[in-house]
């Protein structure tokens, strides 16, 4: 990766856990910084079952296979203003991606590339 270092994407309670994450996803992911042409903070890589629960992500359930963040295929990215949201949205939508969720009021963005999940979705938090 060129922007990117793995250890960005460690789960806070698993030193070395950002192995986990996508190569795929992370390509891409790198592919959209590049373009966006600023810096990417990732608030939220990989997590642990217990982390994931710790910060409220969808559990899996009978029908969710939980957060897309356990299985390497999701990001955050801090995106405290709206010119920041704009540009690394667009970024993303250049990169591939077609599933992003834009929080307004937590300043952050989530970004998946979950094979398991509808494509083609923007959503608000």
């Amino acid at each position: 990766m060129l922007h990117f270092e793995i250890s960005e994407f460690d789960s806070p309670d698993e030193i070395g856990s950002g192995k986990n994450m996508d190569s795929n996803f992370l390509a891409m992911l790198d592919d959209a910084r590049g373009i966006a042409g600023i810096p990417f903070t990732i608030t939220s890589g990989y997590r642990t079952i217990s982390h994931n629960a710790y910060v409220g992500g969808v559990q899996s359930g009978v029908n969710s296979k939980g957060s897309s963040h356990l299985f390497g295929y999701a990001a955050d990215i801090a995106a405290p203003t709206s010119r920041q949201r704009y540009i690394i949205t667009k970024a993303l939508l250049q990169a591939g991606f077609n599933r992003i969720g834009i929080s307004g009021k937590n300043g952050f963005i989530h970004v998946d590339n979950d094979p398991d999940k509808d494509p083609d979705v923007i959503w608000t938090y």
